[in-house]
This record gives C-alpha cells, structure tokens and sequence, in this order.
C-alpha cells in the first residue's frame, strides 16, 4: 500500500495496528521527496537521517507500548521556525549560516508529540509575499501547475503536503501566509486565533528567541484533512512555558455545533475594493450550496458585518506599520515628498500603504483604537452567526511574477489589472481582528486549479470554523491528488537559479 496521501490520522490508525512502521512511513516519504522534488522545490533543507532516527524511535517507543498523538508520524516545518542544527535563513542571503541551538516550541511541541521531522520548507524572502522564492533555495512551484506559484509565505509546506511529501506541516500567518498557500495548492489550513499558539523561535535569523507575540502574526496547522487541523492544533495550542511556567494546554471551548444543519453561516463573495474572481466566487457558492443542502441557515448579507473598506485599510496600516518596525527601511526623503504629495482625498490602499510606512507611534494607537471598534462589531455579528464564509485572494495561483518591486505588480483578475497586494483584503478580514479562519478546498477552477474558500470563526472559538470544515469536506470534495501525480515532466524547475 502506498500511505503518502493518507491523512496522519489514518497513519495513526494504521502505526497502531502494526499494518506500518514509522520507518516505513518515513523511508517512503524520503524517497517521493527524493523523486519528486527537483521539479516542486518544496524541501529546501532536508533532515532525513535525523527523521529515520526519530522513527526507529517511535517504532521502539510504540513497541514499548507507547503512545503518543503524532508518534511516528512524518511531518514538515517551514523553513521560518529554529531547528537546532538546521539554517534558518528566512530567504535572506546574509543568513544562509545562521544555525540557531535550540528548536522552536512548536518544533519541540512535534518532536515531543512523536512526530519525524523530514526537514524545513521553502518560504520568500523575509516571508513577505504571496509567492515562495529567495535567492538561497530557489522557487517554489504549485504541484498542479510548474508555472503557477503554490502562494506565501508558507508555499513550500502547502507544496510538501499536495505533493505527499509528509501528512502535516506548521506555518505561520500575517498575511493569508497559512492560507493563500493551502488555497493555491488544494490542502487545508488554519490561522488560529491571535495569541492561542506560543511562537517562540519562529524569529528573524540571529535574532533572540523570546517570548514575543508579534501584533497580528500567528503561527498554525496545516493538513490534508480538516480533523488533522484539529489533531496538529491540539499538539499547538497553548502558552509559551517561559511565560506561563510549565506548558499546559489551552482548554478551548467545544464548537459551537455538531451537526451542519444547526450551523447559521454568512457568506460573502463579493469585497468594495477589489473584483473576485469568477474561480473564486463558483468556490464561494459550491460551498454556499453545500451548506445549504446540509439545512444550515446561510445568509448573503448582514448589516451586523464591520465596514470591509475600513477593514482593509486598518489591515494595511496594522501589517505595513509593524513590518516597518521590523525590517526598516533606509531614510527616504522621496518616499516623504511622495507622501506630502498625496491628495487628502486619495484613500486607495496603495496610498494607505504609503502614508503607514511613516506611521508614528500616535497614528499606530489610532488605528489600534479602531481595531477594536471592530473587534466588538464582530463579536455582536457572531451573536448571530456562527462562522463567515469568504474568499481568500480573488483568484487561484497565479503565474510567477519575481519583479522586484510588489508595489508595482499586478494581478489579472478575469482581464482587468489590480495592485497586487490589495489581493490581500480577504486575508485581512480575519488577521486585523484576531479572528480564527480555517482554509478549506472548495473544488477547482476551469483550468482545473485548486479553489479554497476561508471559514471565519469567533474569537477563541477555534473549534467552530474547524468543525464546520470537518463537515463540509464530504459535501466539497475535501483534498485531492494533483490528477497527474507531481508533474516532473512538464516543463518548469524549482531549484536556485529558477527564481
């Protein structure tokens, strides 16, 4: 039997009765990424003689009658988290020998767990964009498409998973970098809620591993399955024990429903700043239907939901302002007197983006102040809803575009050009608020692309949206192998020198 597409709960099941070791889970694994990989690029730090060791050891361990809730399970990590004795670049050429001495908690949280870690996965440069490419390990490619990205910045774990390459892997989220992925590539994904998963050690190569939570940045799951979201969250969750004392898990409320037809959904397919895309909003309505024929109460409009122009335009300066504060940039007195010369009316977000690059303290406490005006709108829409149905980006992956500048791409959308990063409104509507969103597939474009659709939940209510997803997968077709298999054949290539 071939166990690369199983999900990790059906490889638990069967590491359980002894129909497989983790050796041979592992051994298999190694050699599809062995075989496949040239051409998706998506392992760009390989660790395979410490995951065979890790097996030999799970199998010892489950013979010693042993069990843990992912032992012997074969699983990635992006390329962002420390793993002691493995780079963490971050894409970034002048860290490509940064190697940090201890593991992330949540690499700690997998390897307690029982998992064997077959190595890290690609990401761009300084995980700040939609695509997944740097000048050390190369790009990315999308498994069903060689010449469509498989989505940032967590590209290299969605790819991994598509391509069979380990039944889970964790990324990180500030900017659909979980999501966007898992949409392009056909898997699942969940951005937790803000502050629910510890992240130390997912840092900046040769920064301090601390405690920090960074505003509107999370960490999370990502699968093949919505049940092994919840598996690897439940594994995830939980404070950091250098802030907390001794790690103790999260008890997060049940969902709010069992069964589909108790469920009261928005769905939203439409954004004032930015088309979506007929791929898309077919994914939107699939999903749509599929609630509808379960009995669950859908509706299209709610005057409960929070401004979505204003949303994205708190979104833009929150993210723009804080990764300034992270990555600064050179003094630029163009960049000013192209601010100073911006008419007061223009409120497009390519001027928002502009002004939050010189975002003061104050105007950073302003828009914070406003954040949670929208906080409380959506704790009184979710009063009367228990889940937002959306797009997630206006369109499936999209051709590689490695112009230099982001601020000067564009994204085709049905024939008509938009700014490329106001492609990000959607995966803002859950990350300027905290929100849990669980990514889900909702079938595929007529090119036959993977379509996802996000499902937002209520705050610290993770297990809402990811029950529904559970729900949903038989009703939308869940995961499915790219038809041909990873397409070595084609044309394309994914190794340095590609980007």
């Amino acid at each position: 039997m071939e166990w690369s597409f199983k999900t990790a709960e059906e490889l638990i099941g069967a590491l359980r009765s002894g129909a497989v070791s983790s050796v041979e889970l592992t051994d298999e694994a190694i050699a599809r990424i062995e075989r496949d990989d040239e051409v998706i690029n998506a392992v760009c730090v390989p660790d395979f003689e410490r995951a065979r060791a890790a097996a030999l050891r799970a199998d010892q361990a489950r013979a010693r009658g042993e069990d843990r809730p992912l032992l012997g399970v074969p699983v990635t990590v992006k390329e962002c988290y420390d793993v002691a004795g493995l780079p963490t670049t971050w894409g970034m050429p002048p860290h490509r020998d940064f190697l940090p001495a201890e593991d992330a908690v949540q690499v700690s949280r997998l390897k307690d767990a029982g998992a064997a870690v077959l190595g890290k996965t690609n990401v761009p440069l300084g995980l700040q964009d939609i695509q997944s490419f740097n000048e050390i390990y190369g790009t990315t490619t999308n498994p069903w498409d060689p010449g469509r990205t498989s989505g940032g910045s967590s590209g290299g774990s969605a790819a991994a998973l598509a391509s069979g390459f380990g039944a889970l892997s964790i990324g990180s989220d500030i900017a659909g970098s979980l999501r966007t992925p898992a949409h392009f590539c056909g898997v699942y994904a969940h951005k937790p809620t803000l502050g629910l998963v510890a992240g130390r050690g997912m840092v900046a190569p040769s920064e301090p591993a601390l405690p920090v939570d960074l505003d509107l940045a999370v960490v999370g799951p990502m699968a093949r399955s919505a049940r092994d979201l919840t598996l690897l969250l439940d594994v995830m969750a939980g404070p950091d024990p250098l802030t907390h004392g001794v790690a103790h898990r999260l008890a997060l409320p049940a969902a709010r429903h069992e069964r589909l037809s108790d469920f009261r959904v928005l769905v939203l397919d439409e954004h004032p700043l930015m088309a979506t895309g007929s791929a898309v909003r077919a994914g939107v309505h699939r999903v749509a239907d599929a609630l509808a024929d379960g009995g669950a109460r859908v509706a299209r409009h709610s005057p409960l939901l929070p401004d979505l122009t204003e949303a994205a335009t708190l979104y833009t300066q929150l993210l723009i302002s804080g990764s300034v504060a992270r990555f600064p940039l050179d003094s630029d007195e163009q960049l000013r007197t192209r601010v100073a010369g911006l008419s007061p009316d223009d409120q497009s977000l390519d001027a928002v983006r502009l002004r939050a690059l010189l975002f003061s303290h104050r105007d950073w406490l302003e828009a914070n102040h406003r954040r949670e005006v929208h906080r409380h709108g959506w704790r009184q829409l979710f009063a009367e809803f228990d889940a937002v149905v959306c797009p997630i980006t206006p369109t499936p992956a999209f051709p590689h575009d490695h112009s230099p500048n982001p601020l000067e791409r564009r994204i085709d959308i049905d024939g008509v050009e938009y700014p490329y990063l106001d492609q990000l409104v959607w995966a803002g509507l859950a990350t300027m608020p905290g929100l849990p969103a669980t990514a889900v597939p909702a079938g595929r474009s007529a090119e036959g692309l993977p379509v996802g659709v996000q499902l937002i939940g209520p705050m610290s209510e993770d297990r809402t949206p990811l029950r529904l997803a559970e729900l949903l997968e038989p009703r939308t077709g869940g995961f499915r192998a790219p038809e041909q298999g990873v397409p070595a054949a084609r044309s394309g290539g994914g190794r340095p020198g590609a980007a």
